[in-house]
């Protein structure tokens, strides 16, 4: 699985004072926002909008654009916010997961840890594949932090 990373922009609204909250907008997804109470929720709750999104646009069969480069000029709906003064706007790179082509596979478990594994995914709301990719994934990971 290959990550991008998407520039995203936190900001208050001109006018806003320190309670009322930001947002966060994807230079690359028109349309795409979140918010938080705080900038730092704003590109927390902004990462699981860009996860989401790309996974819906993935599962309708379009195409992700590339993620910009930081120094390149802003689209136009994009340079206000970016202009702000107070507070100055929040610029970060977010990494979104991007599923790589799936491979169909057949293998071989004892039947009750089929039935364990089917009641798990379940309860999360996954599919079998998804729950084994999933623990295959972060099994990788814990063996990696493990080297």
């Amino acid at each position: 699985m290959a990550i991008r990373h998407y520039r995203a922009i936190a900001y208050q609204s001109p006018g806003d004072g320190p309670g009322d909250g930001w947002d966060v907008v994807f230079p690359d997804f028109p349309g795409l926002v979140s918010q938080g109470d705080t900038a730092h929720d704003a590109l927390e709750n902004g990462r699981e909008a860009l996860a989401l999104h790309v996974e819906g646009m993935l599962a309708e069969g379009l195409e992700l654009p590339a993620p910009s480069r930081v120094n390149e000029r802003d689209q136009d709906w994009v340079l206000p916010i970016v202009a702000q003064q107070n507070p100055p706007p929040l610029h970060a790179l977010i990494g979104v997961e991007i599923p790589g082509e799936s491979v169909r596979m057949n293998i071989t478990m004892e039947k009750a840890l089929v039935d364990r594994l089917d009641a798990a995914a379940s309860r999360e709301g996954a599919s079998r594949s998804g729950f084994l990719a999933q623990a295959v994934r972060e099994k990788l990971q814990r063996n990696r932090e493990l080297t």
